[in-house]
Protein backbone atom coordinates (compact mmCIF):
# COMPACT_ATOMS: atom_id res chain seq x y z
CA UNK A 1 0.00 0.00 0.00
CA UNK A 2 1.43 3.43 -0.91
CA UNK A 3 2.67 5.62 1.95
CA UNK A 4 0.11 8.34 2.81
CA UNK A 5 1.38 11.73 1.73
CA UNK A 6 1.08 13.17 5.24
CA UNK A 7 3.51 10.51 6.48
CA UNK A 8 6.01 10.98 3.67
CA UNK A 9 9.54 11.23 5.03
CA UNK A 10 10.71 14.16 2.96
CA UNK A 11 13.85 16.35 3.19
CA UNK A 12 13.65 19.64 5.05
CA UNK A 13 13.83 21.61 1.79
CA UNK A 14 10.67 19.91 0.38
CA UNK A 15 7.22 20.50 1.85
CA UNK A 16 3.53 20.44 0.94
CA UNK A 17 2.19 23.54 -0.74
CA UNK A 18 0.26 25.36 1.96
CA UNK A 19 0.86 29.03 1.30
CA UNK A 20 1.44 31.56 -1.45
CA UNK A 21 4.33 30.64 -3.76
CA UNK A 22 7.26 33.13 -3.72
CA UNK A 23 9.31 34.00 -6.82
CA UNK A 24 12.22 32.03 -5.35
CA UNK A 25 10.13 28.84 -5.14
CA UNK A 26 9.23 26.23 -7.74
CA UNK A 27 6.22 23.87 -8.01
CA UNK A 28 6.76 20.28 -9.15
CA UNK A 29 4.09 17.85 -10.30
CA UNK A 30 4.80 14.33 -9.01
CA UNK A 31 2.50 11.48 -10.05
CA UNK A 32 0.18 10.21 -7.29
CA UNK A 33 1.36 12.93 -4.89
CA UNK A 34 0.13 16.03 -6.67
CA UNK A 35 1.87 19.35 -6.23
CA UNK A 36 4.96 19.66 -4.01
CA UNK A 37 6.78 22.91 -3.32
CA UNK A 38 10.58 23.01 -3.52
CA UNK A 39 12.24 25.97 -1.84
CA UNK A 40 15.39 27.57 -3.10
CA UNK A 41 17.33 29.64 -0.61
CA UNK A 42 16.58 33.33 -1.03
CA UNK A 43 20.19 34.03 -0.04
CA UNK A 44 21.34 32.61 -3.35
CA UNK A 45 19.41 35.34 -5.15
CA UNK A 46 19.89 38.11 -2.58
CA UNK A 47 23.18 37.80 -0.66
CA UNK A 48 22.70 38.69 2.99
CA UNK A 49 25.46 40.75 4.58
CA UNK A 50 25.99 42.09 8.10
CA UNK A 51 27.35 45.64 8.18
CA UNK A 52 29.04 46.79 11.39
CA UNK A 53 29.12 50.58 11.43
CA UNK A 54 31.28 52.64 13.78
CA UNK A 55 29.32 55.92 14.11
CA UNK A 56 32.42 57.66 15.49
CA UNK A 57 34.77 56.75 12.64
CA UNK A 58 36.36 59.77 10.96
CA UNK A 59 34.91 61.99 13.68
CA UNK A 60 31.37 60.93 12.75
CA UNK A 61 31.74 61.14 8.97
CA UNK A 62 30.87 57.43 8.66
CA UNK A 63 27.23 58.13 9.57
CA UNK A 64 26.71 60.59 6.72
CA UNK A 65 28.59 58.29 4.35
CA UNK A 66 26.29 55.39 5.26
CA UNK A 67 23.42 57.29 3.61
CA UNK A 68 25.37 56.85 0.36
CA UNK A 69 26.60 53.32 1.05
CA UNK A 70 23.17 51.88 1.83
CA UNK A 71 21.38 52.58 -1.47
CA UNK A 72 24.49 51.54 -3.43
CA UNK A 73 24.63 48.24 -1.52
CA UNK A 74 20.94 47.61 -2.16
CA UNK A 75 21.42 48.43 -5.84
CA UNK A 76 24.22 45.83 -5.89
CA UNK A 77 21.68 43.26 -4.70
CA UNK A 78 22.58 42.93 -1.02
CA UNK A 79 20.15 42.28 1.83
CA UNK A 80 21.59 44.42 4.65
CA UNK A 81 21.65 43.63 8.36
CA UNK A 82 23.02 46.82 9.95
CA UNK A 83 24.62 46.84 13.42
CA UNK A 84 25.96 49.97 15.18
CA UNK A 85 28.86 49.87 17.61
CA UNK A 86 28.36 51.54 20.97
CA UNK A 87 31.92 51.85 22.25
CA UNK A 88 35.49 50.53 22.08
CA UNK A 89 35.61 46.76 21.55
CA UNK A 90 31.89 46.41 20.83
CA UNK A 91 32.54 45.44 17.19
CA UNK A 92 34.53 42.43 18.45
CA UNK A 93 31.51 41.11 20.33
CA UNK A 94 29.13 41.83 17.44
CA UNK A 95 31.39 40.10 14.90
CA UNK A 96 31.94 37.07 17.12
CA UNK A 97 28.17 36.71 17.57
CA UNK A 98 27.75 36.59 13.77
CA UNK A 99 30.21 33.74 13.13
CA UNK A 100 27.48 31.09 13.03
CA UNK A 101 24.85 33.25 11.30
CA UNK A 102 23.92 32.96 7.62
CA UNK A 103 25.51 36.18 6.32
CA UNK A 104 27.72 35.80 3.25
CA UNK A 105 29.92 38.66 4.47
CA UNK A 106 30.50 40.62 7.64
CA UNK A 107 31.42 44.13 6.50
CA UNK A 108 33.42 46.56 8.66
CA UNK A 109 32.40 50.17 7.97
CA UNK A 110 34.95 52.52 9.47
CA UNK A 111 38.73 52.86 9.68
CA UNK A 112 41.55 50.52 10.68
CA UNK A 113 40.30 50.42 14.27
CA UNK A 114 36.87 49.16 13.23
CA UNK A 115 38.42 46.66 10.80
CA UNK A 116 40.70 45.42 13.60
CA UNK A 117 37.77 44.79 15.93
CA UNK A 118 35.60 43.05 13.34
CA UNK A 119 38.56 40.93 12.17
CA UNK A 120 39.30 39.98 15.78
CA UNK A 121 35.74 38.76 16.28
CA UNK A 122 35.87 36.68 13.07
CA UNK A 123 39.41 35.36 13.57
CA UNK A 124 39.66 31.58 13.48
CA UNK A 125 36.36 31.15 11.62
CA UNK A 126 35.56 30.73 7.94
CA UNK A 127 33.35 33.83 7.87
CA UNK A 128 34.47 36.36 5.24
CA UNK A 129 35.42 39.92 6.21
CA UNK A 130 34.42 42.72 3.84
CA UNK A 131 35.55 46.33 4.19
CA UNK A 132 33.95 49.68 3.32
CA UNK A 133 36.67 52.14 4.42
CA UNK A 134 35.72 55.49 5.90
CA UNK A 135 38.35 56.11 8.61
CA UNK A 136 41.43 58.26 8.99
CA UNK A 137 44.00 55.67 7.90
CA UNK A 138 42.25 52.91 5.92
CA UNK A 139 45.57 51.11 5.46
CA UNK A 140 44.20 47.58 5.80
CA UNK A 141 41.68 48.26 3.05
CA UNK A 142 44.48 49.72 0.93
CA UNK A 143 46.55 46.54 1.43
CA UNK A 144 43.67 44.51 -0.03
CA UNK A 145 43.32 46.74 -3.08
CA UNK A 146 40.09 48.36 -1.87
CA UNK A 147 39.54 51.99 -2.95
CA UNK A 148 39.71 54.50 -0.10
CA UNK A 149 38.30 58.02 0.35
CA UNK A 150 40.40 61.16 -0.03
CA UNK A 151 39.44 63.87 2.40
CA UNK A 152 35.65 64.00 2.66
CA UNK A 153 35.13 62.57 -0.83
CA UNK A 154 34.90 58.93 -1.82
CA UNK A 155 35.05 59.09 -5.61
CA UNK A 156 35.35 55.34 -6.11
CA UNK A 157 32.84 54.20 -3.52
CA UNK A 158 31.25 52.03 -6.20
CA UNK A 159 34.59 50.31 -6.71
CA UNK A 160 34.67 49.31 -3.04
CA UNK A 161 31.11 47.97 -3.27
CA UNK A 162 31.92 46.05 -6.46
CA UNK A 163 34.69 44.27 -4.56
CA UNK A 164 32.12 43.09 -2.00
CA UNK A 165 30.15 41.59 -4.90
CA UNK A 166 32.91 40.28 -7.15
CA UNK A 167 36.15 40.43 -5.21
CA UNK A 168 38.60 37.67 -4.33
CA UNK A 169 38.71 35.94 -0.94
CA UNK A 170 42.16 35.48 0.61
CA UNK A 171 43.19 33.63 3.75
CA UNK A 172 45.65 35.70 5.81
CA UNK A 173 47.60 35.49 9.04
CA UNK A 174 47.64 37.54 12.22
CA UNK A 175 50.06 38.51 15.00
CA UNK A 176 49.22 37.69 18.61
CA UNK A 177 50.33 40.60 20.80
CA UNK A 178 50.60 40.23 24.58
CA UNK A 179 51.71 42.76 27.14
CA UNK A 180 50.51 44.99 29.97
CA UNK A 181 47.36 47.01 29.23
CA UNK A 182 47.77 50.72 28.54
CA UNK A 183 46.83 52.88 31.54
CA UNK A 184 43.59 54.81 31.70
CA UNK A 185 43.52 58.43 30.52
CA UNK A 186 40.81 61.06 31.22
CA UNK A 187 39.83 60.93 27.54
CA UNK A 188 40.28 57.18 27.04
CA UNK A 189 39.44 54.21 29.24
CA UNK A 190 41.92 51.41 29.85
CA UNK A 191 41.51 48.60 27.29
CA UNK A 192 39.44 45.58 28.30
CA UNK A 193 39.78 41.85 27.74
CA UNK A 194 37.51 40.34 25.06
CA UNK A 195 36.89 36.58 24.80
CA UNK A 196 37.65 36.46 21.06
CA UNK A 197 41.29 37.36 21.80
CA UNK A 198 41.97 34.32 24.04
CA UNK A 199 43.49 34.36 27.51
CA UNK A 200 46.91 35.91 28.23
CA UNK A 201 49.83 33.76 29.31
CA UNK A 202 51.10 36.29 31.87
CA UNK A 203 49.18 37.51 34.91
CA UNK A 204 47.74 40.98 34.41
CA UNK A 205 48.48 40.98 30.68
CA UNK A 206 46.24 41.84 27.76
CA UNK A 207 46.04 40.08 24.38
CA UNK A 208 45.22 41.66 21.05
CA UNK A 209 45.56 40.29 17.49
CA UNK A 210 47.14 42.47 14.81
CA UNK A 211 46.09 42.22 11.17
CA UNK A 212 47.71 45.41 9.89
CA UNK A 213 50.78 46.16 12.02
CA UNK A 214 52.05 46.72 15.54
CA UNK A 215 54.66 49.35 16.40
CA UNK A 216 56.26 51.27 19.24
CA UNK A 217 58.52 54.26 19.79
CA UNK A 218 57.73 57.69 18.46
CA UNK A 219 54.87 56.19 16.40
CA UNK A 220 53.06 54.85 19.47
CA UNK A 221 53.42 58.23 21.17
CA UNK A 222 51.72 59.68 18.09
CA UNK A 223 48.71 57.41 18.60
CA UNK A 224 48.54 58.11 22.30
CA UNK A 225 48.41 61.83 21.49
CA UNK A 226 45.64 61.11 18.99
CA UNK A 227 43.70 59.16 21.65
CA UNK A 228 44.02 62.15 23.94
CA UNK A 229 42.25 64.25 21.31
CA UNK A 230 45.16 66.40 20.20
CA UNK A 231 44.89 67.96 16.71
CA UNK A 232 41.34 66.62 16.50
CA UNK A 233 40.39 69.30 13.96
CA UNK A 234 42.90 67.89 11.42
CA UNK A 235 41.94 64.87 9.32
CA UNK A 236 43.72 62.19 7.33
CA UNK A 237 47.47 61.98 6.88
CA UNK A 238 48.00 65.64 7.86
CA UNK A 239 46.84 64.78 11.39
CA UNK A 240 49.49 62.03 11.73
CA UNK A 241 52.19 64.39 10.45
CA UNK A 242 51.32 67.08 13.00
CA UNK A 243 51.19 64.52 15.81
CA UNK A 244 54.53 63.03 14.76
CA UNK A 245 56.27 66.41 14.89
CA UNK A 246 54.99 66.99 18.42
CA UNK A 247 55.95 63.46 19.53
CA UNK A 248 59.53 63.91 18.29
CA UNK A 249 59.98 67.33 19.84
CA UNK A 250 58.98 66.04 23.30
CA UNK A 251 60.75 62.65 23.05
CA UNK A 252 62.79 61.47 26.07
CA UNK A 253 65.63 58.96 25.63
CA UNK A 254 65.15 55.39 26.84
CA UNK A 255 67.04 52.14 26.58
CA UNK A 256 65.67 48.65 26.06
CA UNK A 257 66.22 45.14 24.74
CA UNK A 258 64.71 43.21 21.87
CA UNK A 259 64.94 39.73 20.40
CA UNK A 260 63.94 38.31 17.01
CA UNK A 261 62.55 34.79 16.49
CA UNK A 262 63.74 33.67 19.92
CA UNK A 263 67.33 34.82 19.39
CA UNK A 264 69.62 36.66 21.78
CA UNK A 265 68.53 39.87 23.47
CA UNK A 266 70.08 43.00 21.99
CA UNK A 267 70.52 46.23 23.96
CA UNK A 268 69.36 49.34 22.08
CA UNK A 269 68.65 53.06 22.38
CA UNK A 270 64.87 53.20 21.87
CA UNK A 271 64.92 56.62 20.20
CA UNK A 272 63.07 55.92 16.97
CA UNK A 273 60.61 53.14 16.21
CA UNK A 274 59.92 49.57 15.21
CA UNK A 275 57.09 48.23 13.07
CA UNK A 276 56.08 44.56 12.82
CA UNK A 277 53.79 44.61 9.81
CA UNK A 278 51.83 42.43 7.41
CA UNK A 279 50.97 45.35 5.15
CA UNK A 280 52.97 47.96 3.28
CA UNK A 281 51.49 51.13 4.77
CA UNK A 282 50.13 52.50 8.00
CA UNK A 283 49.39 55.94 9.44
CA UNK A 284 47.28 56.89 6.44
CA UNK A 285 49.58 55.78 3.62
CA UNK A 286 53.12 55.90 5.04
CA UNK A 287 55.05 53.14 3.22
CA UNK A 288 56.79 51.87 6.34
CA UNK A 289 57.22 48.25 5.17
CA UNK A 290 57.80 48.47 1.40
CA UNK A 291 56.74 45.33 -0.43
CA UNK A 292 54.81 43.77 2.46
CA UNK A 293 51.46 42.10 1.75
CA UNK A 294 48.82 40.36 3.90
CA UNK A 295 49.36 36.98 2.22
CA UNK A 296 53.13 36.78 2.73
CA UNK A 297 53.04 34.28 5.61
CA UNK A 298 55.27 36.22 8.05
CA UNK A 299 55.78 39.65 9.54
CA UNK A 300 57.96 42.37 8.03
CA UNK A 301 60.06 43.82 10.85
CA UNK A 302 61.29 47.38 10.39
CA UNK A 303 63.66 48.82 13.03
CA UNK A 304 64.90 52.39 13.24
CA UNK A 305 66.52 52.68 16.68
CA UNK A 306 69.17 55.05 18.04
CA UNK A 307 68.06 58.14 16.12
CA UNK A 308 68.53 61.75 17.17
CA UNK A 309 65.49 64.06 17.20
CA UNK A 310 66.71 65.69 14.00
CA UNK A 311 66.96 62.31 12.26
CA UNK A 312 63.55 61.24 13.55
CA UNK A 313 62.07 64.35 11.97
CA UNK A 314 64.11 63.89 8.78
CA UNK A 315 62.92 60.28 8.53
CA UNK A 316 59.27 61.28 8.13
CA UNK A 317 59.58 62.22 4.45
CA UNK A 318 61.39 59.01 3.41
CA UNK A 319 58.94 56.95 5.54
CA UNK A 320 56.01 58.38 3.66
CA UNK A 321 57.54 57.42 0.31
CA UNK A 322 59.11 54.11 1.38
CA UNK A 323 62.66 55.44 0.87
CA UNK A 324 63.88 55.07 4.47
CA UNK A 325 65.51 51.62 4.41
CA UNK A 326 69.30 51.88 4.72
CA UNK A 327 69.22 55.44 6.10
CA UNK A 328 70.86 55.84 9.52
CA UNK A 329 70.80 52.12 10.16
CA UNK A 330 67.10 51.55 9.35
CA UNK A 331 66.53 47.85 8.52
CA UNK A 332 63.72 45.53 7.40
CA UNK A 333 63.68 41.74 7.67
CA UNK A 334 61.23 38.83 7.73
CA UNK A 335 60.32 37.56 11.20
CA UNK A 336 57.64 35.59 13.02
CA UNK A 337 58.38 36.67 16.60
CA UNK A 338 59.53 39.92 18.17
CA UNK A 339 59.95 40.74 21.86
CA UNK A 340 60.68 44.15 23.35
CA UNK A 341 61.20 45.54 26.84
CA UNK A 342 62.41 48.80 28.39
CA UNK A 343 65.42 48.63 30.70
CA UNK A 344 65.72 52.37 31.46
CA UNK A 345 62.81 54.81 31.51
CA UNK A 346 59.05 54.58 31.31
CA UNK A 347 57.31 51.67 29.51
CA UNK A 348 56.63 52.23 25.84
CA UNK A 349 53.11 52.26 24.45
CA UNK A 350 52.61 49.64 21.73
CA UNK A 351 50.16 50.24 18.90
CA UNK A 352 48.07 47.33 17.67
CA UNK A 353 46.44 48.20 14.34
CA UNK A 354 46.57 51.87 15.18
CA UNK A 355 45.44 51.72 18.81
CA UNK A 356 47.84 52.29 21.72
CA UNK A 357 46.39 49.53 23.92
CA UNK A 358 49.46 47.69 25.27
CA UNK A 359 52.70 48.68 27.00
CA UNK A 360 56.06 46.95 27.33
CA UNK A 361 57.21 44.29 28.05
CA UNK A 362 55.53 42.90 24.93
CA UNK A 363 55.71 39.78 22.77
CA UNK A 364 54.47 39.46 19.19
CA UNK A 365 54.01 36.08 17.47
CA UNK A 366 52.83 35.57 13.88
CA UNK A 367 50.28 32.81 13.13
CA UNK A 368 49.16 31.86 9.63
CA UNK A 369 45.63 30.99 8.41
CA UNK A 370 43.61 33.18 10.78
CA UNK A 371 41.12 35.16 8.68
CA UNK A 372 39.40 35.31 5.28
CA UNK A 373 39.26 38.76 3.68
CA UNK A 374 37.48 39.79 0.49
CA UNK A 375 39.65 42.16 -1.51
CA UNK A 376 40.37 43.18 -5.08
CA UNK A 377 41.29 40.56 -7.66
CA UNK A 378 44.79 42.05 -7.62
CA UNK A 379 46.37 43.55 -4.47
CA UNK A 380 49.59 45.57 -3.99
CA UNK A 381 52.82 43.53 -4.13
CA UNK A 382 51.02 40.25 -4.93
Amino acid sequence: MPTPLGQLNRPSHVRLLSHVRLPSQRLLMIPRFGRIEVERSLSRCVPRIACILNPNARDGLSVSQWDKFEPALKEAGFDIDLRHTEGPGHAMDIAQSLVDEDHELVVAIGGDGTVHEVASGLRGSQKVLGILPIGSGNDYARAHGIPTPKGNKFKDMQGAIDILSKGKDRRVGSVRVEGLPAPEHPTKAAPSHFPCNDEPEGAGNLVRWSFLECDAGVTSVVNRLKDEGQFKWIRGQAKYTALAIKAVLFWKKQRGKYSIDGGEQIDVDLSGLFCFSQCQTFGGGYRVAPGAKPTQGHGSLVMAWGLSKIRMLMLMGPLEKGKHLGKWGVTMESAKRYELDVSEGEPLFVNVDGEAVITTPVSMQYYDDQLTVRGANSIPNE
